[in-house]
């Protein structure tokens, strides 16, 4: 933001609070030709997207002509209309957020060739990094399992964490929250986003809505409080830190009316991924979402927080709550200061962007309801978040899945297929289908199968930031330990709470222990198994699951759950709320209907159903109002930039340029800026070749994967060309610093099917010439000897997803 807006609509006023004076934009200033009536029926995100265009009007026509577009927004015009917004704040993750600081490194670098001072380089608005993604669930079912996983966590990361602690010395506005303190999206919610953002310029201090874009395509989880952020590439959001805005069309906005209440058993998980289904039928890639209607007065903010969070998943730019009396709860519950509270409520009023009763419905291009009172208990996979499954149907679902999981490598007998679709017993004559496996384990012995859940995981910014799921989790733990009940021994269990005010409820509650009777220890604060970080298998259900090659299940109350993301021996997997996490890892098997077959057996031999021992509503109210209190959101972020004693032992690099180490495998200078010319016209592609021809549904996950290297990769052979063992392989997404890992690694998802090369899973495709059948990078590499371009093939939602940075350096290095 310059400090001198042009101000052409004469909006500039000041608002007065407490004896404070705050200049602020006012939209209610932009009168004639009918202007307050178009602006008050605008839905709310617009009118904050209208309020960035005045706060930055340069008084050009491109600045006029913005505004005047968007108050005369056609809502049911196709989107032609570029306008540029500028966040407030740039919210990065250390995965995608590592490359972000490498490359403002190499700028430094290249600003020094050039003659320039490098301290010119430097983000010019607030940039928080939140290390979040890097802790692995390596240990599990251990009371020090949060310890020994945060050890190994620095031990792997530290060249990374190192690099961090230089950048947030050698870089203004740039902070990093340390590890093991929650997950980006949870840290914002409950501490970062301000809603009313505050800079002083020109000796005045403004004030303007709270925006952001972030580099983990899960950041509309902060619009839950009324602020207007998504998800971005980081070439984008390097731009956005640099100060340059973000060039976008105005989009349409479909309105999504909830009505009704929840009714008893069902949870907030069970409503996004209802609404995920619903608004992936409608079909809202690149436009806004935004809630309205009686409804969200019976959602609590950390509700409306677990449905914006999954934007990305039901393919919209925003899921949009506006600020209303239960936002203001949440700031004050969660220890934001009441002259913030104030500044909030005071502003957004005098702007139209509080919503209450009185509140007319806006103008939509589009929209949808749904009766809060017709959701059902439901899980979602095997393999996109959006194919929603009632869990009254979810055994019949897994069967038929299994078919088209096994039908993708061989053929199955029809009359055995469909004795198992019509859920006939696991007969000798079903073959294929009836696969299993013995594990022998110190005195015991069992058998695994099909469906066995492998991965049971109360994980991700989803569904840990809601106290509701998981005290329901806790709840539903103790009465099952309770009756004798314990997880499957194949299980592999773990809990990552979004942040230590969890671990603070819970423990309070004494339901962390009854957690951990089941094997559900904190195992990290971090997105672990949603981000791919599930750790291996224990070595025996790993062999087992190998050599009978069964298809493995997870469960876990995430996001995401594409494939190969998880893990690579799992090729099923499902999202479930924290409760039905707990269940499944009672029950062991996806091969079972938990609303009329028994999880196991009591002390007493008697049948255990899910219904005994699920808690009520009341149950679960009781408890949060109990356990949850104000000020334990006040310990945990009193310090949060501090960091721990391992944090602050890190040895800190100094100077204005990092000094880059040759034989770092995780940090390395990458060539984007070391030759830097005049950018020419684009070039005509000519003679090119056909590097892979993909399918559908071709994410950031299959272009630029987050998951394990695999020893004889492309990535894996040059990390042990440099003396790494494999057991220190880490990551793609902890390696992402190093462009010379995830050149190799692009395309690499174990799950990519490649049309060139049929019958194949992973990067592998044909080099056409020679007909040799190679990996991609290979491939690639021959292709650029020989002087032949390539391209690549794809259908639609190609390149969907949150790495998107990586999504286009991968195959541009390529």
């Amino acid at each position: 933001m310059s400090e001198h807006s042009a101000d052409s609509f004469k909006t500039r006023k000041t608002l007065t609070l407490d004896g404070k004076n705050f200049d602020y934009f006012d939209l209610n200033s932009l009168s004639g030709e009918g202007r307050e009536e178009k602006i008050a029926r605008l839905p709310i995100s617009l009118k904050i997207l209208l309020e960035n265009l005045l706060r930055h009007d340069c008084g050009d026509s491109f600045s006029t002509d913005s505004v005047d577009a968007l108050i005369n927004w056609d809502a049911a015009a196709t989107p032609d209309t570029e306008i540029a917004f500028t966040p407030a704040r740039t919210l990065l993750q250390d995965f995608t957020g590592v490359p972000c600081v490498v490359d403002l490194a190499a700028m430094r670098d290249a600003a020094v060739r050039m003659g320039i001072d490098p301290d010119r380089i430097n983000p010019l608005e607030k940039v928080d990094l939140v290390i979040d993604h890097s802790v692995q669930v390596d240990k599990f079912a251990s009371p020090t399992a949060m310890e020994d996983n945060a050890e190994i966590e620095y031990e792997r990361n530290q060249e990374r964490y190192t690099f961090l602690r230089w950048g947030a010395e050698a870089f203004s506005n740039f902070k990093v929250v340390p590890p093991d303190m929650g997950i980006v999206h949870q840290i914002n919610l409950e501490f970062l986003a301000s809603v009313v953002f505050t800079k002083e310029m020109g000796g005045k201090m403004f004030a303007y809505p709270d925006t952001l874009v972030g580099t983990d395509s899960h950041t509309p989880m902060v619009n839950a409080l009324g602020v207007v952020g998504w998800g971005v590439g980081g070439i984008e959001a390097e731009a956005a830190m640099l100060g340059q805005p973000i060039s976008m069309l105005i989009p349409q906005v479909i309105g999504m009316k909830l009505t009704g209440k929840l009714p008893a058993g069902t949870t907030a998980t069970d409503l996004v991924l209802t609404v995920t289904q619903i608004l992936r039928k409608k079909g809202v890639v690149g436009r806004f979402v935004e809630f309205y209607g009686d409804g969200l007065a019976e959602l609590t903010v950390a509700d409306r927080a677990t449905i914006s969070n999954m934007a990305p998943e039901y393919g919209a730019t925003i899921g949009f709550f506006p600020v209303d009396a239960k936002t203001l709860d949440y700031l004050r519950f969660t220890g934001r200061t009441d002259e913030q509270i104030a500044l909030v409520e005071a502003y957004c009023r005098k702007q139209g962007l509080f919503r209450d009763a009185s509140t007319p419905e806006p103008t939509f291009t589009d929209t949808l309801e749904l009766d809060l009172a017709t959701v059902v208990p439901s899980i979602a996979g095997p393999r996109r978040p959006q194919d929603r499954i009632a869990l009254t149907d979810s055994r019949s679902s897994w069967r038929k899945s299994l078919v088209e999981l096994i039908e993708m490598k061989c053929a199955l007998p029809a009359d055995a297929k469909q004795e198992w679709l019509d859920d006939g017993g696991a007969t000798i004559g079903l073959g294929r289908l009836a696969d299993s496996a013995t594990v022998e384990r110190d005195d015991e012995k069992f058998t695994i199968t099909h469906g066995a859940v492998v991965i049971a995981a109360i994980t991700s910014c989803t569904n840990t930031s809601n106290p509701s799921v998981l005290v329901a989790a806790g709840l539903l733990a103790k009465k099952a330990a309770a009756k004798g009940l314990k997880a499957k021994p194949w299980v592999k269990t773990s809990l990552a709470p979004g942040s230590k005010v969890v671990t603070e409820y819970l423990t309070e509650s004494k339901l962390l222990p009854e957690l951990e009777k089941l094997g559900f220890h904190v195992v990290g604060y971090g997105c672990t198994t949603c981000i791919g970080n599930s750790g291996p298998l224990p070595e025996d259900v790993a062999e087992a699951v190998s050599k009978a090659d069964l298809v493995a299940a997870s469960v876990l109350s995430g996001n995401r759950n594409f494939e190969g993301r998880i893990n690579p021996l799992v090729r099923a997997n499902y999202l479930a709320s924290p409760p039905l996490v707990v269940a499944y890892a009672i029950a062991g098997t996806l091969n079972i209907n938990l609303t009329n077959e028994p999880l196991g057996q009591d002390q007493d031999g008697n049948h255990v159903m899910l219904a005994d021992i699920w808690p009520t509503t009341a149950e679960i109210a009781e408890v949060i109002q109990s356990s949850v209190k104000s000020e334990m959101f006040r310990k945990s972020y009193g310090e949060v930039f501090h960091g721990d004693d391992a944090w602050r032992a890190l040895p800190v690099p100094k100077g204005k340029q990092f000094a880059w180490d040759p034989a770092s495998t995780y940090i390395k200078e990458p060539p984007f800026f070391t030759e830097l010319g005049e950018v020419g016209e684009p070039k005509d592609i000519t003679d090119a070749r056909v590097l892979a021809r993909l399918g559908d549904s071709v994410t950031t996950d299959h272009i630029s994967p987050a998951g394990s290297i695999a020893q004889g990769s492309p990535a894996g052979k040059y990390l042990l060309e440099r003396g790494v063992q494999p057991k220190d392989f880490n990551s793609y997404g902890a390696r992402r610093g190093n462009h010379e890992v995830m050149m190799r690694g692009t395309f690499a998802n174990i799950r990519l099917r490649n049309e060139l090369a049929p019958g194949t899973e992973g990067g592998v495709t044909l080099h056409q010439p020679s007909q040799e059948q190679m990996s991609i990078y290979d491939a690639a590499m021959r292709y650029i000897e020989e002087g032949t371009p390539t391209i690549i093939l794809a259908g639609k939602e190609y390149g969907s997803g949150s790495s998107r940075d990586w999504a286009a350096k991968g195959p541009a290095l390529q």
